[in-house]
This record gives structure tokens, sequence and C-alpha cells, in this order.
């Protein structure tokens, strides 16, 4: 096909199928940590670490606010990044061993005080969020100079999200009994020794995908605009903040049911044991959901479909309170049906960023990717802070006392946690999505124009 019969696909739109898997492979690395972060970290500090609920909460919640601002910085900082390699690839080389670092002393329990501890954790954690930060954020942002079409951008994302959610499947099953092995009886050092083989894993990958893709879509403006002008072009970019405000909700929606799983089986239906095949169970079905986005986006908009997806998630979450605590199989089912449903959201999402990004680049004629994504993961971390905070403060309110029988007004707690009040955020989600307009029409229209303004540049 010419690029006189469609603008869009210029020499930047098609890229190898190396080269997709090359990118896509570094979420598995990510999902090292992220996946510890959403599964585990809470159980880690009321249970092994020894703190309060609500201070790991509070903690928590005060982390992630904090490290939600610091990704606009990223962003602006990357953007403006200048190297023979690109703006966004040298991250992942610069980053990797400082976040390997910060993620094993975050899951470490030093001998200290209970104030001790906490400003431990506190340090700790913003440290491991903060370096996760500088490479995540320009590694979203790659993404979306890779290629220009959009069809294409679904399938790196589609791509990157079946490895992201293989990478929660392996560490959310593994995770325990690595615990266990490499700990030989004490938790604290299982933990610590844990985070190090992760860590040490996530870096090679890092280093695979920096020398395994290329940076092609060029902004037209030569020179970036200040970084207020990025953030007043972001604010007036309609279909940016939609994206910005699901992405916050859909992110409470997933933070909670992933969070409160480790409770739910081990105070609830009373086997811990499951969690280890739980969790990964519902990655599986993600991975799968995730590799039909591009089959799906085909033939339906990308705002119907993600209408849709949240609907279902919206009644498979409520369905799931009704069940009673012997009815492992049902709960496997649902949750199976739940990942499946929830893992074409994330490449969704994700192509839709690197649309917005094109949208305002064509409306202002300035483009900002990395700020692009950046502000949209800070809405992601400031949903997921927002999660934990209510976590901790529903725990707390029902008498949640670590390693203990657990009250039924607590138990009553958790099981909401994992059904109903999820599903009132999914309803969320899909009102949100109402106020969204760049339809598959208007993405052609504008890809077709960015292409004649850089042909006359």
């Amino acid at each position: 096909m010419t690029t006189d019969q469609n603008p869009v696909l210029t020499t930047d739109s098609r890229i190898s199928w190396r080269e997709k898997i090359s990118y896509g492979i570094a979420d598995l690395g990510f999902n090292f940590y992220w996946a510890n972060i959403a599964t585990f970290l809470m159980i880690f500090y009321t249970d092994v670490f020894g703190i309060s609920a609500l201070a790991a909460g509070s903690m928590m919640f005060t982390i992630k606010l904090i490290n939600a601002f610091t990704d606009p910085m990223i962003g602006a900082l990357s953007d403006r990044t200048r190297s023979r390699f690109g703006k966004f690839r040298p991250y992942l080389i610069w980053m990797a061993l400082p976040l390997a670092c910060a993620g094993v002393l975050t899951y470490t329990t030093p001998n200290l005080g209970e104030d001790g501890k906490l400003i431990w954790a506190y340090g700790t954690y913003l440290l491991m969020m903060v370096c996760y930060t500088c490479i995540n954020i320009p590694y979203n942002a790659l993404s979306g100079v890779m290629s220009s079409d959009t069809q294409e951008r679904s399938t790196i994302n589609g791509l990157r999200f079946i490895f992201a959610f293989t990478g929660s499947t392996v560490v959310t099953y593994l995770t325990p009994d690595m615990v266990k092995y490499l700990g030989q009886g004490d938790e604290r050092l299982g933990w610590q020794l844990t985070m190090v083989v992760w860590g040490i894993a996530a870096s090679i990958l890092f280093i695979w995908t920096f020398f395994n893709t290329k940076e092609r879509v060029k902004p037209i403006a030569p020179e970036p605009s200040s970084v207020v002008q990025d953030i007043k072009d972001l604010t007036r970019n309609g279909p940016w903040v939609v994206l910005f405000f699901l992405a916050l909700i859909i992110m409470i929606t997933i933070t909670l049911r992933t969070s409160s799983a480790a409770y739910y089986f081990k105070y609830y239906v009373g086997n811990p044991d499951l969690i280890k095949t739980f969790v990964p169970a519902y990655m599986a079905a993600a991975a799968v959901g995730a590799s039909l986005t591009p089959l799906m986006t085909r033939y339906i908009d990308k705002k119907i479909l993600m209408m849709i997806l949240m609907s279902i998630t919206a009644v498979l979450s409520f369905t799931f309170y009704f069940i009673p605590k012997e009815q492992v199989e049902l709960m496997y089912a649902l949750q199976i049906a739940i990942g499946f449903v929830l893992g074409p959201k994330s490449p969704l999402a994700f192509s839709m960023y690197a649309d917005t990004a094109d949208y305002n680049e064509w409306k202002t004629g300035r483009r900002a990717t990395a700020m692009t994504f950046a502000a949209a993961t800070f809405s992601q971390k400031l949903g997921n802070a927002l999660a934990a905070l209510m976590m901790g403060v529903i725990f707390a309110s029902l008498g949640y006392v670590a390693n203990a029988t657990q009250t039924e007004a607590s138990q009553t707690g958790i099981v909401m946690l994992m059904s109903f009040i999820p599903a009132v955020f999914a309803v969320l989600a899909v009102a949100c999505m109402f106020f969204y307009s760049l339809d598959n029409k208007t993405l052609k229209q504008i890809q077709i124009d960015l292409a004649a303004r850089k042909a006359q540049i």
C-alpha cells in the first residue's frame, strides 16, 4: 500500500515482530515489582514487617501520593533528554540497578522499634517507587514513538500486556514458595532474597529491550515547549482528561480486589495457600484477553470496547459477593472471567494515551509524549494510593488484627473489598467513558493531517 493511498502508513508506521516482542518483554520485568507490590506488600507490612494495617495503609497512600507528583517531573525530564540512543530508551539502562537495590531494601525488615520501622518503610518504599517511575515513564512513552499507526500501537501494547500478565502470573505463583525456600523458615530473610532474584531478572529484561527497540516518531516542533505549557496542553486535552479519571477509577477497582485477595483466603476462606494459584489464574486469563485486543479493536471502536469491558467487570465483581466460602471452584471461575474481561483494558488504555498525544500535537503543534503518559500514571498511582488508604481505614474500623481470627464484621469487610466495592467503581468507569471523543474516524484524520504537516516540514 502506498502512502498516496493512505498517508498514515509512513515508514515509521510498521515495525517487526522481533521489536514488538522486545518492547513487550520489559513489562515482564516491571511486573516482578508491580505484582509483588499489588498482591503482597500490604500483607508483608502487616504480617511480616510488623506495622498496623492503618499505619501501612496510610504510609502507602502518602508515598503513592508523593510519587504521583514525581511522574510529571520524570515525564518532562525524559521528553527533554538528548542522547544518541533517543529520549526514552536510555532510562532502561540507567535505572535498572537502582530499582533492583531499592526493591531489596523495601522488603528488608530491620531490627528497629515501631517508630524506626515506620520511618524505614516510608524511606525505602518512596525510594523504590521513585526509581520505578524513572524507568517506567520513559518505557511507557517509548510505545508512542515506535510507530505512528494506531493499530500498530494496539498490537505493541497488546503484546506488552501479555508479558505483563505473564510476569504477574509467575510472581504471584512463585513468590510464596520462594520466600519459604530462600528463607528456610525465616520469612524476613525469605522476602529479602526473593526480591534479589526478581531484581536481577528484571534488570536483564530491561537491558534486552534497550538494545532491541528504536524510537521513530519525531515531533513537528523542533524544540520542546516549557513544562508549564505541557501541563496546560494536557488540561485542555479533553480526551486525555477523560482517560485521567478513567485510569484512577480502574486502578481503584483492580487494587482493591488484588490487595484484598490474600486477606480473603487467609481469613475468610481459611486456606491462605490458595492465593498462589488464585491471582495467577486471573493473570493468565488477563494475558489471553490482552492477546485479543488487536483483533477486538479492528472491529470495535476503542471507546465502545472499554465501556463493554467495564460493564461486564461490574456484573462479575458484584456476583462475587454471593459466593459461599466453601465454593472455591466458583471463586476461581469468576476470577478467571474477570481476568479475561479486564485483560484488554490495559493495552487498550495505553494505546489510547498515545492517541491523545497525537491529538495534542494535531491541536497545538506541540508534542509531549512522556508527559502524556506520566500524567496518566499519576492518576493510576493516585487510584492505587486511594485504594490502599481505603483498605487501611476499612480494616481499622472493622477491628482487623493481624494473624488472628477475624470478627464477622472484619470478614464481611474483606468480602466487600473483593466484590461490591470494586463493582461500584467499575460502573463509574463506564460512565466516565461517555465523555471520550476520539473515535476511529477522528484518529484516522488526525494521522493524515500530521503526516501532511511533517511532509511539508
